[in-house]
């Protein structure tokens, strides 16, 4: 069984994140935003455990930090989910542009 070259998971993770980077920066929906910025956790959480497995297998850092982004992107879906459904309570829609008029 011959072992997947490290540079594949790291591609694999530049190609996530870029994705997720590209998805904040162009969609409107709030809801796309959001999801932006889960793929750019993820891509976060496969380097962290690609490195781990390269270069510390035995060691166990790397699956907690992993853990601990797990559950920070999973708090943030949840608030960044329930502000989402203030908003559209209140605007009737989830538009990131038209946001700024909750100043007024």
């Amino acid at each position: 069984m011959s072992a997947i070259p490290l540079s594949w998971f790291l591609a694999l993770a530049g190609v996530l994140f870029a994705i997720g980077v590209f998805g904040v920066l162009t969609r409107r929906n709030a809801v796309a935003v959001l999801m932006g910025v889960e793929l750019m956790l993820n891509a976060c959480n496969l380097n962290l455990v690609a490195f781990w497995r390269y270069l510390h297998p035995t060691a166990l850092d790397a699956p907690v930090f992993v853990l601990l982004v797990i559950t920070i992107a999973a708090a943030e879906a949840a608030v960044g989910l329930a502000i989402v459904l203030s908003v559209y309570r209140n605007f009737r829609g989830i538009e990131v542009g038209e946001l700024d008029l909750m100043k007024h």
